[in-house]
């Protein structure tokens, strides 16, 4: 079995296996070292951040069988997209192919923010009123299946390599719990972990009440894309401790409620 069809069997398993364990890992490196005392109760916003997962995953499974890395076996075999019309080392194609991933990651997070049929699902995501491990996989159903739908056209027409898409998502998926999770580091190693990695005080900036301070830090992995086109802020003003999380409306229990997360973009 060559390395292309093992991914495309085991992408799944694989995926689960690194996610569970960071999941577990970061679970208790939060509990030990919060960086934030926490507003709701963990026991009802874990049950409803935890159905929202299974949601996202069935309808993943279902939709897109394969998921990305289907999609790039698929394009591979007919020869769609640049790197399966150029020639160009593995290493190569596997490292452009992820920062352009990367990039587009960054630019449809904007979209989710500046227009506005797009921001009524996203909105789910930021009204969690507590940031922790589990915000990072809490995405509205409709949300995730526009999501793979832009990450399947951007790997077609890159025909990135099945084993840079795999990569991408396991270390997309990783980012995204480590950088929403409430685990203090030291501020020296923040500084410098900031300068290639998302760290948890950088996004957590993001999601501020602050309109402006919302509007920023869109990375999940690569820091850069912020620095680059003028959505970096480097701390909150209010400080990370005294910052308010979620959305200025709804500071109540309602979002830890799944029939109120589920609905809320249906709401004026």
């Amino acid at each position: 079995m060559n390395i292309s069809a093992f991914l495309s069997t085991h992408e799944g398993a694989l995926r689960f296996s690194v996610a569970a364990g960071l999941f577990a890992i970061l679970a208790v490196t939060e509990a030990l070292k919060p960086r934030r005392e926490r507003v709701q109760t963990r026991t009802k916003r874990w049950f409803t951040n935890f159905i929202i997962i299974g949601l996202d995953s069935l309808l993943v499974r279902l939709l897109f069988p394969a998921a990305a890395v289907g999609v790039a076996l698929w394009a591979q075999t007919l020869g769609y997209g640049l790197f399966n019309a150029v020639e160009a080392p593995l290493w190569l194609a596997i490292l452009a192919s992820f920062i352009v991933l990367d990039l587009a990651v960054w630019a449809s997070h904007v979209a989710s923010h500046k227009v506005p049929l797009f921001w009524r699902f996203h909105r789910m995501h930021h009204a969690d009123r507590d940031i922790d491990v589990t915000t990072g996989v809490r995405f509205h159903p409709v949300e995730i299946i526009a999501s793979m739908g832009w990450k399947a056209v951007v790997v077609i027409a890159l025909g990135a390599p099945p084993e840079a898409v795999i990569i991408f998502e396991i270390v997309l998926n990783g980012t995204a719990m480590f950088n929403h999770s409430n685990t203090k580091l030291p501020l020296a190693v923040d500084r410098v972990l900031r300068l290639v990695l998302v760290t948890p005080d950088m996004h957590r900036v993001h999601h501020s009440a602050k309109g402006n301070e919302t509007d920023s830090n869109y990375g999940f992995n690569l820091p850069w894309w912020d620095r680059m086109f003028g959505t970096y802020i480097d701390q909150p003003e209010a400080g990370h401790e005294g910052m308010t999380i979620g959305l200025n409306r709804w500071q109540d229990e309602r979002p830890a409620q799944i029939t109120w997360a589920l609905l809320v973009p249906f709401r004026k």
